[in-house]
């Protein structure tokens, strides 16, 4: 630093956290036990004093579970001071704010701190969707202002976003890099911009599941069942909304749309407006998407069983897309059932197609297909949890059933969802991808720290950019487009950070020099 600060793994470094609630702790935590001495305030009277008690309380729970040393939990609890007011913050060199989440809060305690701090200290804001510019806006020293954004549990979830604002030094955000490294969290570099990486990232996810919904796609447990099991997200993004509460996730949904000037990539839906208007908050209120008992745990609710006919007498698969088509013979194969070889199907065959980013209608009437007889198969992903069909609103129920009983004969879960362009999945996915490539197009973070920041943050199964080349970025714009074409929607207009490496054949880590 150019003010001469101690190095970030020094005893020497001072770190003033104000707001004691649950982040403002978490953060005091991690820095008490990386060695700093850690001056602890809150407007509440007592707060700081309870925070202390709370965190030797934690420290001393860890050594008894072996996992802190007896002296390292005595020598944390002692670097801990809980101060009476702001002035005792003035030998801190950095201070970090975790104070409620309102611009004008942010501003005024900054604007107090820059006469009591020295004029060097950095003020840190642990804002988790406000403007760092706006925040440093018409102090004495906006430069020395940066986002340093932690995420709950701050201990358990090991990254932190550092985000410059227009003003702010880069010795600064260097500076907080090294401290949150040494602190144990992978840091990340953002620019400052609504959602930084991982807000912004993760509008995808739970928004096209919103979507999905309004279409009437399919019901809310056999969405949240789709995407774990063929996705491998841990939650479902309705089980996801109602762990975070809706009184959190819809206002911050609003305020990234709002903030990027009604961007349709993060357009909200009107069903979660509703709920949280009737007050289903989810786990907190006891309802959400779903219910919940007394003791917090989601209320059974079993997916319809679909009816398993008999097995038809052949399958005739399209070859639109061999690729697709070798992967869906495979289960036909198992199922035991004849593959049919001819370029148009027999009588009685079983038709199946493998959109991508289409519906099951426009593949069934491009090829000829009997309507009553055609099935679409999800086949991008993985395969091996669950089966995903798609009828046409021609779909006869005896080849549904015929259908089930085929995806379902080795004892794989099957489920049915009404016609859609891009199913389920794979629509979820490229538009998760489509953003990751549009946050690196507009140079928001480098390419891999969005994919570590998306997966230690949101706890995605793999990076976006990642997931994208693993599917192949070409495949993820034919999703996209024909998704586009097929909607109208300019959601789902390709980033040109995607268009031009599908076209040049090129990763999309590929950073151009």
């Amino acid at each position: 630093m150019q003010n001469g600060f101690p190095p970030p793994g020094t005893k020497e470094l001072n770190v003033g956290v104000v707001g004691c609630g649950v982040m403002g702790r978490g953060i005091m935590q991690i820095a008490a036990l990386a060695g700093a001495m850690v001056y602890m305030v809150d407007s509440r009277e007592g707060a700081a004093q309870a925070a202390h008690e709370a965190l030797l309380s934690t420290f001393d729970t860890l050594a008894g579970k072996g996992k802190l040393a007896a002296e390292d939990a005595a020598a944390a609890g002692k670097r801990l001071v809980a101060c009476n007011s702001l002035e005792d913050l003035r030998p801190c060199h950095v201070v970090v704010e975790a104070i409620v989440e309102d611009l004008a809060a942010k501003k005024s305690l900054f604007g107090t701190l820059e006469g009591i701090v020295d004029a060097g200290a950095i003020l840190a804001s642990n804002t988790s969707s406000l403007s760092v510019t706006a925040i440093a806006a018409g102090l004495q020293h906006p430069e020395r202002v940066a986002g340093f954004h932690f995420f709950n549990p701050v201990p358990l979830m090991r990254i932190v976003e550092v985000i410059g604002g227009f003003l702010t030094q880069p010795a600064v955000t260097d500076y907080l890099l090294a401290l949150g490294r040494q602190w144990g969290h992978t840091a990340v570099l953002a620019k400052d911009t609504p959602g930084f990486i991982v807000n912004h990232a993760g509008r995808g996810y739970g928004t096209e599941g919103l979507r999905l919904l309004a279409e009437g796609v399919c019901s809310v447990p056999v969405l949240d069942a789709i995407l774990r099991d063929t996705a491998g997200f841990r939650l479902g993004p309705c089980e996801l909304l109602d762990l975070t509460g809706l009184d959190v996730s819809h206002p911050v949904m609003e305020s990234i749309y709002h903030q990027y000037y009604e961007e349709p990539r993060f357009r909200p839906q009107v069903l979660t407006r509703q709920m949280l208007a009737a007050g289903a908050l989810g786990r907190k209120a006891g309802h959400g998407f779903y219910r919940y008992g007394a003791d917090g745990k989601k209320e059974a609710t079993d997916e319809p069983q679909q009816q398993h006919g008999p097995l038809p007498s052949s399958v005739w698969l399209s070859q639109e897309r061999p690729e697709l088509a070798e992967r869906i013979a495979v289960l036909v194969t198992a199922a035991g059932v004849q593959i049919e070889s001819g370029a148009r199907p027999g009588d009685h065959a079983l038709c199946i197609v493998t959109p991508l980013g289409e519906d099951a209608t426009t593949c069934c009437v491009r090829e000829g297909l009997d309507a009553a007889r055609t099935v679409a198969v999800e086949s991008l992903l993985d395969l091996s949890r669950r089966r995903v069909l798609m009828t046409t609103p021609g779909t006869s129920a005896e080849t549904l059933a015929m259908a089930c009983a085929v995806f379902g004969a080795t004892g794989v879960p099957v489920s049915v969802i009404r016609d859609s362009a891009g199913l389920v999945t794979q629509r979820v996915v490229a538009h998760i991808v489509n953003i990751a490539c549009e946050i690196a197009q507009q140079q928001i973070a480098d390419p891999q720290d969005i994919d570590r920041a998306v997966v230690l943050g949101l706890g995605y199964p793999i990076g976006p950019l990642a997931w994208g080349d693993q599917l192949g970025p070409a495949t993820v714009l034919a999703i996209l487009k024909n998704l586009e074409q097929q909607t109208g929607d300019t959601r789902y207009r390709p980033s040109p950070w995607l268009q031009r490496r599908a076209l040049l054949g090129l990763p999309l880590y590929h950073k151009e020099i």
